[in-house]
């Protein structure tokens, strides 16, 4: 039953709305308070972010992206030549 009609994007954006209000409820209640170890946290986080950006990387490496200036050609235009300097024998 979608509640905002034929819209999958509304549908979406209602979705995350609701979750975002459960959750927002649910951090006043001590009994949702799960300690966490933070080193367990931290290598769950690399992981997630490791999965989701793999095709992003697999994509710089094909075109050969390099995120950094180190390494990279320096662009820097045409050079005027000797004969384009300006002046016209008429």
């Amino acid at each position: 039953m979608e509640p905002l009609g034929e819209a999958p994007e509304l549908y979406k954006r209602y979705s995350m709305t609701k979750a975002f209000c459960i959750a927002f409820v649910m951090t006043f209640f001590s009994m949702f308070d799960v300690p966490v170890f933070w080193p367990i946290l931290l290598c769950y986080w690399i992981v997630l972010f490791v999965l989701t950006m793999r095709r992003q990387i697999a994509h710089m490496i094909k075109y050969k992206y390099i995120p950094f200036s180190i390494g990279k050609q320096k662009y820097t235009g045409k050079k005027p030549s000797a004969s384009s300097s300006g002046s016209r024998a008429d």
